[in-house]
């Protein structure tokens, strides 16, 4: 166990993704439920892509040599379309009347597009030659049945749905999704569309959480708001438990105050902690441990900090726990400021920024003015956030900096 405020934000995530088996459930789905699932087992085409030379033009199916001397007239014998081949061959000076996308007959090796061609007296007359090969995809050009097209650990995106609905895959073996439990806590939260009190607030951690989750790879399991009391809190967490949820994500009480009961209560459950503070800004109260196979990451209750705390190291996880072989690499990029910042202290700072492309040149990143971890206003508008190292220097407009791109933008 570590309570050490040293702890830094790379040192944090580390941890927490340390502590993922490797080896993750899988399960099997339907094509059609697989977009944002991750591969669990390399795919294969079924089916070599296109099984057969095909017309990439309408126009007619020609011998390129019978086309070497112009002017000259073919005999139409025939005509293909897509799903609708013509059987025969093509001799010396005949041709097929063909569409996109169909079989070309044995005997052609190039396409005369229609633009190129007239009918005189029943007979096609090209307006041009044309070399062998023109317009032809050839058997295979996609892709040949056996061929590993599609990895494991693969996020899959509409591209990749698509190649697998191609190479006949009717169904996707992948990682199973994480189930994560979320559990907002505090005596002054409502649920939205219920009336507020004079001492409440709409409780939003919760939705902006779940959302996130989503947008990982997981399962959002919601499980309410706990009041300030410690049994009551402890049972929310009991019950969690009984889910058999992957992970359990609370928001707010993870401080040190009379009424932060989160931790205490994890506690007594049993939580086997690692930390409960980083060197970060907004968010440097964050709980991390284990409840037997259930790990806990408990997010402060300001929304700015509960929603930088869950990007930073919730969403890794919940791609971990996905099966993506990528969750721990670093994504953040190269950008340069849009206005002037201040020295920063020990904390790294993860200031809320919009994001702006000024010609050829790299990204500008400009922080709002107000950067209060209870302004959901301003992370509402924010598109990155500017990473500022611990005991970095004042900068001017203009320098150099790292950013991490908000989800849903970029």
């Amino acid at each position: 166990m570590s309570g050490r405020a040293s702890l830094t934000v790379e040192e944090a995530k580390a941890r927490i993704l340390a502590g993922v088996c490797p080896d993750r459930p899988r399960e099997t789905v339907p094509l059609a439920r697989g977009l944002g699932r991750t591969l669990a087992a390399d795919l294969a085409a079924g089916r070599t892509q296109p099984p057969y030379p095909v017309s990439a033009m309408d126009g007619y199916a020609v011998r390129a040599a019978d086309l070497s001397i112009l002017p000259t007239r073919l005999k139409q014998i025939g005509e293909s379309a897509a799903g609708h081949a013509f059987a025969g061959k093509l001799g010396p000076m005949e041709t097929a009347r063909i569409f996109t996308g169909a079989r070309v007959p044995d005997g052609a090796d190039a396409i005369l597009i229609q633009e190129n061609a007239r009918v005189v007296d029943g007979l096609i007359e090209p307006l041009r030659g044309v070399p062998p090969g023109l317009y032809v995809r050839k058997a295979g050009l996609d892709f040949i049945e056996g061929a590993t097209l599609l990895k494991a650990g693969t996020r899959l995106g509409p591209g990749a749905i698509a190649l697998a609905a191609a190479m006949n895959h009717a169904e996707l073996p992948v990682a199973r999704r994480p189930r994560v439990g979320l559990l907002a806590t505090g005596d002054e939260l409502v649920a939205p569309g219920a009336a507020v009190g004079v001492d409440e607030i709409v409780a939003s951690n919760g939705f902006t959480v779940a959302a996130l989750v989503e947008w990982a790879g997981g399962e959002p399991v919601d499980f309410g708001i706990v009041g300030d009391d410690l049994a009551a809190t402890e049972h929310a967490i009991g019950a969690a438990l009984e889910a058999e949820c992957d992970v359990l994500v609370t928001s707010g009480g993870a401080s040190v105050g009379d009424h932060d009961l989160v931790r205490p209560a994890l506690l007594k459950r049993g939580m086997e902690l690692d930390f409960w503070r980083i060197l970060l800004r907004p968010g440097a109260p964050l709980v991390y441990g284990r409840l037997g196979p259930t790990a806990v990451v408990g997010l402060p209750g300001n929304p700015v900090s509960a929603t930088v705390c869950a990007i930073l190291f919730l969403c890794p996880l919940v791609r971990a726990l996905s099966g993506d072989p990528l969750a721990a690499k670093d994504s953040s990029e190269t950008a340069v400021l849009g206005a002037p910042v201040r020295a920063n202290d020990s904390r790294q700072d993860f200031m809320r920024a919009t994001l702006a492309r000024e010609g050829d040149g790299p990204p500008v990143a400009t922080p709002f003015d107000a950067q209060d971890s209870s302004l959901l206003s301003v992370l509402a508008r924010a598109e990155c956030l500017v990473i500022r190292p611990s005991h970095a220097p004042a900068a001017e407009a203009g320098a150099p900096c790292r950013i991490l791109r908000m989800p849903g933008f970029g």
